[in-house]
């Protein structure tokens, strides 16, 4: 039974060895054809061994044979696809045919379809495979004894006179219900005929004339058309592109925002051919065209740029307006929450041993905090980014505020706590140690991944925190182990800090990453393959 795959994809790694089956779909015919095209293929994945080159319209039987009869005595797969959207081909047989010496039928497939006249590309769907052909299907119902149908269309920027400014575009149109167009071809001026392939454009003054025909597959020529026009020089190059200003309205706050919507104007001016389009592009959006003042509502932040171009195809340099654009809010009169919290470790009389740390916090739901201050034992007020370390013996007193971005200030808080030096100084820095695990292959490299465990210890103070760092990259807090999946060699640098503050020396961990290879062939061992023999 064929291997027949219609309108499925191949799969990235094809087998010695298929199973059978066979999937019916448009194109096809249920009985028997009376033609028989037959392609082989042999051990070469340049060419078939052999492929027919035309056909006549209708059901055809397709054989595909790629087995030890036709020369493949090294069991390699092929395949028989037709192709289904390169231009200029026929799209309408679906078929994917998958031969093996070692399949079910001893690489010998067949299967029925339905052609139409033109032409079909088939190759080799298997990668690497270079195997490619054209099979050309004439019209098996009779000769075509006529001609295409051709035209004409004269295209461009008209004078008040009708001649063409600058220059004129022909473009040819031919069409063939029965064999199909093979050729369109035009001569400027009594010139020699010659192949169209594209748009024809004539920038010469003067008067032009195009004669045009075409052909088709049967060898129909159509009558000559022809189209006649004139083109003249431009009264004057207009080499300076226009002027182009924006300009934003709308109302402000105190910083500048446009309050619930800002209104974008753009103006441009050309002087000699004339303004021909103004476009403009917001927040990094394509170039639209500007018919009328913009209204942006949206808050945020806003960018529009802006160009305009003449009738005579000049484009300005494009200008830019930014600006912001806010939610009006109600008058905001009241204060931040503020709050603040202290934290360390405490002796049995509530004393916070050897430091102690200040966090504050603040909230406000209407215009928002603007900034948050503290002051610490009655000194001056002080702007806070980040919790305060207080590690000075005696008693303490932090003051704090907020204010929000509407100017208002909240009720000062305070905090009062006693910091006491620690009993017994601790000078010693804690111990610190990494263990990497993970599959290794024989060069002791790790496979895919390596796992690096920190572990540190400290047996005066205890251990306050342990870091790493990846690479060069900065010191960040270890809080697990570390899975480190990158190919290459890493290095991991690692320290520990206990509660009386004594760092440890910096550990270093250099291992490398390699990808698992074991699923293909390994080189002969040596310095460097990482991969497993099979």
């Amino acid at each position: 039974m064929a291997v027949v795959m219609l309108g499925v994809a191949l799969p990235a790694l094809f087998l010695s060895s298929v199973q059978a089956a066979v999937q019916p779909r448009v194109g096809l015919t249920a009985h028997a054809a009376d033609q028989v095209l037959t392609w082989t293929a042999d051990n070469s994945m340049i060419a078939y061994k052999s492929a027919p080159s035309t056909a006549t319209a209708g059901p055809a039987t397709i054989v595909f044979e790629n087995s030890a009869a036709t020369g493949n005595n090294t069991g390699m797969t092929h395949t028989l696809t037709f192709d289904t959207s390169t231009p200029g081909y026929n799209h309408d047989v679906n078929l994917n045919i998958i031969a093996s010496p070692y399949d079910a039928s001893g690489g010998r497939h067949e299967v029925q379809v339905n052609l139409r006249p033109g032409k079909y590309r088939f190759f080799c769907a298997i990668p690497g495979h270079q195997m490619v052909g054209e099979l050309v299907v004439t019209d098996g119902g009779g000769t075509d004894t006529t001609a295409p149908q051709v035209s004409a269309q004269v295209t461009g920027d008209q004078d008040p006179n009708g001649n063409y400014v600058g220059s004129a575009t022909v473009t040819i149109s031919a069409s063939d219900t029965e064999s199909g167009v093979d050729k369109v071809e035009y001569s400027l001026d009594n010139g020699a005929f010659t192949t169209y392939s594209a748009p024809v454009s004539i920038n010469q003054a003067g008067a032009h004339t195009v004669r045009y025909r075409a052909t088709d597959k049967a060898g129909n020529t159509s009558t000559v058309g022809s189209a006649t026009f004139t083109v003249v020089t431009p009264p004057e190059k207009d080499t300076t592109p226009p002027q182009v200003t924006a300009q934003v309205a709308g109302e402000k706050d105190k910083d500048g925002n446009y309050l619930g919507s800002a209104t974008v104007t753009i103006s441009a001016t050309d002087s000699e051919s004339g303004v021909a389009t103004v476009e403009y592009s917001l927040d990094g959006q394509p170039f639209a065209v500007y018919t009328q003042p913009l209204t942006l509502g949206q808050p945020g932040a806003h960018t529009v740029t802006y160009r305009a171009t003449d009738k005579a195809g000049n484009t300005s340099t494009v200008g830019s307006a930014t600006f912001t654009v806010v939610t009006p809010q109600e008058k905001d009169t009241t204060p931040p929450q503020v709050t603040a919290q202290v934290a360390g470790e405490k002796d049995k009389d509530g004393n916070y041993l050897g430091s102690a740390t200040l966090t504050i916090s603040a909230t406000d739901s209407q215009s928002g905090v603007d900034k948050v201050e503290y002051s610490l034992d009655n000194g001056a007020f002080t702007t806070y980014s980040a919790p305060v370390s207080i590690n000075q013996a005696g008693a303490h007193t932090v003051r704090y505020r907020a204010t929000d971005k509407a100017g208002n200030t909240s009720t000062v808080g305070s905090a009062t706590f006693t910091v006491v030096a620690p009993q017994g100084e601790d000078t010693t820095p804690p111990q610190v140690s990494a263990r990497i695990t993970g599959n290794q292959d024989w060069a002791w490299n790790y496979v895919d991944s390596a796992t690096v465990t920190i572990s540190a210890t400290d047996s005066e103070s205890g251990v306050d925190k342990v870091e790493y760092s990846l690479d060069g990259q900065p010191f960040a807090v270890y809080t697990q182990p570390l899975t480190v999946g990158q190919p290459g060699k890493r290095t991991v640098t690692y320290r520990a800090t206990d509660k009386a503050g004594n760092t440890s020396s910096v550990g270093t961990a250099t291992f490398m990453v390699v990808k698992d290879t074991s699923g293909t062939d390994c080189p002969k061992p040596g310095k460097g393959n990482s991969c497993k023999e099979k």
